[in-house]
């Protein structure tokens, strides 16, 4: 298991979620879902700091929902399927959510997926061949 674990930790730009991210990002997790509700959606974008403070997160994941840091909020535990919570509230689909960690358009980013993605090699989303 180390052996896989450290495989996939290898390769840049990605961040496993496995045991030990659901331990740390549990609690971040666990807030996101509580977007179903369409009276918490509307608490959380009348005023997000206020909403956010009612939940027990750390400082880190607070700024980082703020900052819409999908890259920070994986590394601090976020799983992308319940992290797609919060990008609804703004309207967001998967692939804008996804174009954004990789710093480019979604147009850029849907072009990458068409022509075959990513390098495993290369750092975030540098498209295969460059």
């Amino acid at each position: 298991m180390t052996i896989l674990r450290d495989a996939l930790r290898s390769i840049p730009g990605t961040t496993v979620f496995d045991a030990t991210q659901s331990r740390l990002g549990y609690r971040l997790n666990t807030w996101c879902m509580t977007l179903q509700s369409e009276e918490n959606r509307k608490a959380f974008t009348e005023d997000e700091r206020a909403y956010l403070e009612r939940y027990d997160l750390s400082a880190e994941q607070r700024q980082a929902v703020l900052d819409r840091d999908y890259n920070r909020l994986l590394e601090l535990g976020g799983n992308i399927y319940f992290l797609s919570k919060l990008a609804a509230v703004d309207g967001q689909s998967f692939q804008q959510i996804a174009a954004s960690m990789c710093g480019v358009s979604a147009q850029e980013f849907q072009q990458m997926m068409l022509d075959g993605g990513r390098s495993p090699h290369a750092s975030l989303c540098q498209p295969k061949g460059k």
